[in-house]
């Protein structure tokens, strides 16, 4: 696995000025990009690379949706070096009306995890105020957490603090954990 992803703690921000896709870069715990990720514009099904380069000629995930439009969206999360399939995330339909919920689902799409958002309340209130209150996500596997995502409070600028600090065995592949936060900051980001 390419070292860039056996960190503790990330940041991924959104370029919100971007014509040909969304521009989303990660970065390490001191502030130094790392990875760069674009969804491709006028697509169908929302696709999603990450990068190990800033040319984007280094391309080291894909996140592909399985459908065009779906309420419960899937998301494979391909390791584009091996091939291989690191796992899925799928929308929680209902759920995430009201308060974002996903599931994370291993190689073979049983699952083995949830990201949800904090509070309901909380929830409630970002659906109608927008960005003015961040969001927080707490991530979960086996009912264990291991890891927070937590959005900066900024007008201009999408950014989640990713921390897997919780996770002190690696058990969330961090490739997993993420294209969670970056399908959070390009897919959910949209709506506030």
């Amino acid at each position: 696995m390419n070292p860039k992803f056996k960190q503790q703690k990330f940041a991924v921000r959104k370029q919100i000025l971007s014509l040909l896709g969304a521009k989303i870069d990660i970065f390490d715990m001191d502030d130094r990009a790392i990875l760069f990720s674009k969804m491709k514009a006028f697509k169908l099904k929302e696709d999603i690379r990450i990068y190990g380069d800033e040319t984007m000629q280094q391309e080291l995930i894909s996140i592909q949706a399985r459908s065009v439009i779906d309420f419960s969206s899937i998301f494979d999360v391909v390791d584009v070096e091996s091939g291989q399939k690191v796992g899925s995330l799928q929308r929680k339909g209902l759920k995430s009306i009201f308060k974002d919920e996903w599931a994370i689902l291993g190689p073979n799409d049983s699952e083995i995890g949830l990201i949800k958002e904090d509070n309901a309340l909380l929830a409630l209130l970002r659906r109608f105020l927008t960005n003015l209150i961040p969001q927080h996500y707490n991530v979960e596997l086996n009912g264990t957490k291991v890891a927070e995502f937590k959005q900066n409070f900024n007008p201009f600028v999408q950014k989640l603090n990713l921390d897997f600090s919780a996770d002190t065995n690696d058990k969330l592949d961090r490739r997993l954990g993420l294209a969670a936060a970056v399908v959070l900051i390009a897919v959910e980001g949209n709506q506030g």
